[in-house]
């Protein structure tokens, strides 16, 4: 089994809805997922664990609002009707592939949500070590993004840092009372990790955490 260490930190979402753009990470892209073609995506996992159970993650809808690049319908959506008739409790889950991580490492996404009067969308965005799908495997929260924080109506990049040495999978997670949700979409989901040093990676720490978050709007 493979050693993972991630180095401690704060995590905070910048305010401001114009900022400059987030650093990546130096190092290769070992992830880069434009969902267009939910059905065929090859390592993800999309888990419904609403009650009762209903749509899980599907391929967007450009009657909605159109993806932020490509064609129209190319991202990942879910909606209330997560649970069955939209009635329930909504925990629907859309799980990257395992990724090998080396160092300080770059998650980037895109979300963007249908406004509604009445409706409060909320996404959790998680990692978790190893290949598992079990979400109490994906015990740190790198961001809780939903419509009372600025959650608009209109794609944003989102993204997060973190030092990781091993195995891993970010997670995306729609929950909430389905009375309270509506429509979102995920698109361009980027991982950008750091090339392994020759003869090793210097373990800094070990536990669980974030080195930061940031949002910015679309250029």
């Amino acid at each position: 089994m493979k050693r993972l260490t991630i180095l401690m930190a704060t995590a905070a979402v910048a305010a401001a809805a114009h900022g400059a753009p987030a650093a990546q990470a130096a190092g290769v892209e070992v992830l880069s997922e434009e969902f267009a073609d939910l059905a065929g995506l090859a390592g993800w996992d999309s888990i419904n664990r609403s009650i009762p159970p209903g749509a899980g993650w599907f391929q967007g809808d450009a009657r909605v609002f159109p993806a932020r690049a490509g064609a129209s319908g190319s991202y990942a959506a879910a909606s209330a009707l997560s649970a069955a008739d939209g009635v329930g409790v909504v925990d629907n889950w859309l799980i990257t592939p395992l990724l090998a991580l080396s160092g300080l490492t770059t998650l980037s996404f895109y979300t963007n949500r249908e406004l509604l009067d009445g409706v409060d969308d909320l996404i959790e965005v998680r990692f978790g070590a190893g290949n598992g799908t079990d979400a109490a495997g994906f015990d740190t929260l790198l961001a809780t993004i939903r419509g009372d924080c600025g959650f608009a109506g209109e794609w944003r990049q989102y993204s997060a840092r973190l030092t990781v040495e091993g195995e891993g999978r970010f997670a995306f997670r729609y929950l909430g009372d389905a009375a309270t949700l509506g429509y979102v979409g995920l698109d361009t989901v980027q991982v950008v990790t750091a090339l392994p040093e020759p003869g090793g990676v210097l373990l800094l720490a070990s536990g669980l955490g974030l080195l930061g978050l940031m949002r910015r709007r679309e250029p």
